[in-house]
């Protein structure tokens, strides 16, 4: 027995079983970056508004509840497969700012480069990830297939 593809490849049953549970495990994985940060956050908030306000950013009360929404919330909805296409993409745009304004590397002191440059192209590749879940969508192992 084989299953068509969106692509019109026939795969067998066992690899889309396996591509399910394997998606399954990835977002299970990113969610684990994003779902405790947001709850960190949100307990933490006062100090969120402060770590935002510290480089420089406007408004850091609404940065913080932003982040929170997004790492929180939107992070819990790619968990579960909810709405995961627009979730995936909602956090690799959340990643890849939060990398451009806190892991900024190129305009930091030398002892801290080497740190920043890690977590800056780290990011990069976890938006990667979450635009492959874009792309490709959340699995059987989801609300989104039920």
């Amino acid at each position: 027995m084989s299953t068509t593809t969106a692509s019109g490849y026939a795969a067998p049953a066992s690899a889309s079983a396996a591509q399910d549970t394997l998606a399954l495990i990835g977002r299970v994985l990113i969610a684990l970056l994003f779902v405790p940060a947001g709850f960190n956050k949100l307990m933490g908030f006062a100090g969120t508004v402060g770590y935002i306000g510290s480089v420089g950013l406007p408004l850091p009360q609404l940065g913080a509840a932003i982040a929170v929404v997004v790492e929180l919330g939107v992070g819990l909805a790619f968990l579960v497969g909810y709405k995961t296409r627009v979730a995936a993409i909602v956090l690799a745009l959340f990643t890849i700012a939060a990398s451009v304004f806190f892991h900024n590397y190129w305009a930091m002191p030398a002892e801290k480069v080497m740190v920043n440059q890690l977590m800056f192209f780290k990011n990069f590749a976890i938006a990667g990830g979450l635009l492959a879940f874009a792309a490709f969508g959340a699995g059987r192992f989801s609300i989104d297939r039920r």
